[in-house]
Parts: C-alpha cells; sequence; structure tokens
C-alpha cells in the first residue's frame, strides 16, 4: 500500500509511520529495521531519535507489514484545497491515516481549547474538501477520534453502540467524527479510531505520571474509583494496520484494551511494575486548580469501553492485560 500519514512526527504516527515501512522478516531485527525505515519516512521523534519500533512477543503473532510506503504529511500552516488535493491526486494513495491535532495534555484555557478543537475540524475539513476534488481518491480514510466521546460514564459498559456523553470532548468527538464521515459520500471507507489512554513511556499520559511515581509520590487520583481505558503503544500499531487491511471495519471503533481498570488499580499496578509505593492521593480540587477543565474530563472522570468492534473482527491483542503492557513499554521485567 501507499499510506499517507498526518501527524506522523506524534507519539502514534511516528511509530505507526515506522512499522508501515519496515518488512515483516526485519521485526526481530531492530537495528535492521531501523534503517530500512529511514529510508522509507522522514518521521521522528521530538528530540530527533528514531522512533521505537513494536516489541511483538514472536514474529509469528507480529502483523506483517509487508514494507508499505508512507508520506508524511503536515497539515500545519496548510489551507489551501487546491494545492493539497494537487499533491494527493498525483501521490495515487491507498489509504489516508489521519492523525494530526493539537495536543490535550496541557492546561484548558478557552484559547487551548479553541485551538484543540479548530486543529481537528478545520484539518479533517481541509483533508475531505482536498478528496473531494481528486479523481483518484484513496480506498480507505483512518481517523483519529477517542473514547472522550462517551463522557464521564462511571461504571457503565460502553460499546461502539453506546450514546455520546457530555462535555467538551465528547461535543468535539462528534463534531470531529461527523467531518471525517463526509468523506464517506466520496466513497471512501471511513473509520474513526475512538482512542483510549495510549500506554508509551515516549509520551502520552503514562509519560508524565513516570517521574512522581519513581519518587515514591505516585497515588490515586481523586477517589480512584473513575474507570481508565487503556491501550498499549503496539496494540494501537496492529489495531490501526487491522483498520487498514480488514474493509469490513467502517465507522467508529474502539481502539482500547479488552480490560479496562479502575485508577486505583492502575495506581497499584504501575506502583509494583516500578517497585515505588503509591500512598500520596492527588485530590480532586487540587488538579482542578493546575489544570482546569482538563482535570474533569481527563484525570477525574472514567469510561469503562469495550474494543466490541475490534474483537468481532478477529483482532489479536498483544497486550490484553495490564501489568504485562507496562512492564512491557517500560521495559520493567
Amino acid at each position: 500500500m501507499k499510506v499517507l500519514v498526518t501527524g506522523a512526527s506524534g507519539l502514534i504516527g511516528s511509530q505507526l509511520a515506522t512499522f508501515l515501512s519496515i518488512p515483516s522478516s526485519s521485526l526481530p531485527q531492530q537495528s535492521k529495521a531501523y534503517a530500512a525505515a529511514s529510508t522509507h519516512i522522514d518521521a521522528r521523534q521530538a528530540d530527533g531519535s528514531t522512533p521505537p519500533l513494536p516489541r511483538y512477543k514472536s514474529s509469528s503473532s507480529a502483523p506483517s507489514s509487508q514494507g508499505h510506503t508512507v508520506i508524511p504529511l503536515s497539515l500545519r500552516g496548510l489551507d489551501d484545497e487546491d494545492e493539497l488535493a494537487k499533491k494527493l491526486d498525483n501521490l495515487s494513495l491507498n489509504a489516508v491515516v489521519h492523525l494530526a491535532g493539537e495536543s490535550i495534555a496541557e492546561r484548558w484555557t478557552e484559547e487551548k481549547m479553541l485551538h484543540i478543537k479548530e486543529s481537528r475540524i478545520n484539518g479533517t475539513n481541509l483533508l475531505y474538501q482536498a478528496l473531494a476534488k481528486i479523481q483518484r481518491r484513496p480506498q480507505t480514510l483512518i481517523c483519529a477520534s477517542a473514547i472522550g466521546y462517551y463522557g464521564n460514564r462511571n461504571n457503565e459498559s460502553l460499546n461502539e453502540q453506546s450514546s455520546k456523553g457530555d462535555g467538551f470532548l465528547a461535543n468535539l468527538c462528534a463534531q470531529w467524527e461527523q467531518t471525517q464521515n463526509k468523506a464517506a459520500s466520496l466513497g471512501i471507507r471511513v473509520v474513526n479510531m475512538r482512542f483510549g489512554v495510549v500506554l508509551s513511556k515516549h509520551g502520552g499520559a503514562l509519560s508524565k505520571m513516570l517521574l512522581p511515581f519513581q519518587l515514591g509520590a505516585g497515588g490515586i487520583i481523586g477517589n480512584g474509583q473513575q474507570y481508565m481505558s487503556w491501550i498499549d503503544i503496539d496494540d494501537v500499531t496492529g489495531a490501526i494496520y487491522h483498520a487498514l487491511t480488514n474493509n469490513t471495519l467502517t465507522g467508529p471503533v474502539n481502539v482500547v484494551s479488552p480490560h479496562a481498570v479502575t485508577n486505583q488499580e492502575f495506581t497499584k499496578v504501575l506502583g509494583k511494575v516500578l517497585c515505588r509505593p503509591t500512598l500520596i492521593p492527588i485530590p480532586s480540587f487540587g488538579l482542578r486548580m493546575l489544570f482546569g477543565a482538563m482535570a474533569d474530563e481527563l484525570l477525574i472522570s472514567g469510561q469503562n469501553v469495550i474494543p466490541a468492534k475490534l474483537q468481532a473482527s478477529g483482532y489479536q491483542f498483544q497486550y490484553p492485560d495490564l501489568e504485562p503492557s507496562l512492564r512491557h513499554v517500560l521495559n520493567q521485567k
């Protein structure tokens, strides 16, 4: 396949671009795989280093990537759909993976929330408008979304058929997916990947938790009973590749482990993996003072989400359970 990836320098995009670019025979041989990837893509982490390869349990359990051609595209500063359409038409793409968007892992001010929204809605709409103008359209459009769509639902078990929740993220995800789905009218298969909490030491929520936990200052957030629907970074890559190659998948797809845990359980397991105590709770009011509205929607609230479509379509999770996943991403035996 020839796959265009927006957001290819981000946490998910960099690993996906590397994975797609290397032949499956190179997966167990990381040094050769890095060399192969560097000839295909220009996707790097923020510090300039090559993103880590997925570390599958064995070469036989890894999906075969076949050495696809990956084309990174930055939408930052791009607002001319005619210019983008010309570029896309010349590429003769098989698929687009659209991951670009402003980071949400910062204090939410009114200005920040506007940037979060505009980067997703405007960027996706620009991509749709460009796709509408070209003759050689890709067959598949895989787009990022989030389980924030469901809002704060406490212990309720949620699948892709569950209703939208309330709040900024729920409304944003609904509008974002609505914009993504316009591409279906062009005859393109659209998949909305609703990502949970992605576990990686190279970015995302876990990377921000590590220092206080390593210092023995980690603890539950709020009352600790809110559910965390998490996903190993390698299973994120695997799920996207599964969606690229499985034509039965359309619409929203929950990209989470089949085994969600409460924040209290997550805290206990992370402390065990790091061999550190977890005795210092973080009160809700303190989080609100530090992070504003982000605290309520990302830290204090929770969703117990089930990956129903992934499981029904035959995806095999590499790391369905939390402790093996944390040991994997943190290189802890």
